[in-house]
């Protein structure tokens, strides 16, 4: 009775008129974010890349003033319900930001009930974005896209056995099964899938037995945020002098933690979605104002919150300024520009982002470590889907 009342509720509440100038010529967005907690780093990313993008295109878009609303989760997934809950009821935010997986899968039947586009802007597993939920449209990335990508590139390259070692959460398990399914088919053996546990991981007892099992190549998958630590300890049990390759996608070479890593990362070798030292001049002005206006480097997260914000603007301005989720999600789809990252655009079928994929290896530039790309794999789709 309870929860068929908080849904009565919630569907009046939603149901009701928006009274007022201030309601007819303002859009509210809500992003729920990571801004304390075990990655809170990846919050913060989100967050500057968001704002530079208002602070570059103003406030103001088709006749209306963009007032965006951030809300912080904690990383706590029964946060971010019940701060999307009280933005979509009591703030009537048109347009909500969803970021990390257990997050996006908690604010989805939200978005969907109370029919409000919902831009996945952190999450990286295919799953969140699937006809269920049908206002989810993603800026971010799948694991997909960069694992089954650089387990080609290592079978091509002389890896023969390797060890995955991966955080128990769920894009994890979707990077490990991509590479796993990509690495056996090009005829590779995974000797074993280690499991680190996300909250406050310790990586030096499973890098030891991943040693032991004497591998040719490690890949690993981490979130962005625990990557500086991963490669401390790395260092410290000697893989990098043992003559294991490590590999994985782009989230272990953040750009946010690459600066601090120290020389053992140099030559690893990654499938991402973007480094900093992307040549192109739209990214060298990006990076110089991003980096002029906050204490760190763009990383790969950060341009889930700038091109999601230019999706919602050019959204808006396709619908003339109409904010129903109908018409804000079909003006979505489809839509391509040119991110920091390369080009990028919508599938309108499956409402994932395409994007380039670049092999990178880091090397020092400047006294400075960097992801430099070496190859370009354009325009990959979501694999998952692609094989459906």
């Amino acid at each position: 009775m309870l929860r068929r009342s908080a849904a009565l509720a919630l569907a009046l509440a939603l149901s009701a008129p928006a009274s007022g100038a201030l309601a007819q010529d303002t859009v509210k967005v809500g992003l729920v974010l990571p801004l304390t907690g075990v990655l809170a780093p990846v919050g913060k990313q989100v967050q500057a890349g968001a704002q530079l993008y208002m602070a570059q295109h103003g406030a103001n878009v088709a006749g209306r003033k963009i007032d965006l609303i951030i809300r912080d989760d904690a990383s706590v997934a029964d946060n971010s319900k019940r701060l999307a809950q009280e933005l979509i009821v009591n703030d009537k935010v048109a347009v909500i930001g969803s970021a990390l997986t257990p997050s996006a899968m908690a604010i989805g039947p939200l978005s969907t009930q109370s029919k409000t586009a919902n831009v996945v802007m952190v999450s990286g597993t295919s799953g969140v974005i699937n006809p269920n939920n049908p206002y989810m449209i993603r800026t971010s990335f799948t694991l997909g896209q960069q694992s089954g990508i650089v387990a080609e590139w290592a079978a091509k390259n002389g890896s023969k056995k390797v060890v995955i070692l991966q955080s128990d959460w769920a894009p994890g398990a979707e990077a490990t099964a991509v590479f796993k399914d990509a690495f056996t088919r090009a005829g590779g053996e995974v000797a074993d899938v280690i499991k680190v546990p996300l909250a406050n991981p310790d990586f030096a007892p499973f890098l030891q037995r991943a040693r032991d099992l004497n591998p040719d190549t490690l890949f690993v998958f981490v979130p962005a945020g625990q990557a500086g630590t991963f490669a401390k300890q790395f260092a410290e049990r000697g893989l990098d002098k043992a003559g294991i390759k490590l590999i994985g996608p782009g989230d272990i070479v953040d750009d946010n933690d690459l600066p601090g890593m120290g020389d053992a990362m140099l030559g690893v070798v990654t499938a991402g979605i973007y480094s900093a030292a992307h040549d192109s001049q739209v990214n060298k002005d990006y990076v110089a104002a991003f980096e002029k206006v906050n204490p760190m480097r763009p990383n790969f997260i950060s341009l889930g919150g700038y091109d999601g914000m230019h999706l919602i603007y050019e959204a808006l301005k396709k619908t003339g300024g109409k904010t129903d989720g109908d018409a804000l999600v079909g003006a979505m789809k489809g839509m391509s520009w040119e991110s920091p990252r390369g080009p990028i655009s919508i599938d309108p079928d499956t409402r994932e982002i395409v994007q380039n994929i670049y092999m990178g290896k880091v090397e020092k530039v400047n006294g400075q470590l960097y992801t430099i790309p070496f190859e370009t794999f354009p325009a990959v789709k979501d694999p998952l889907k692609a094989k459906k």
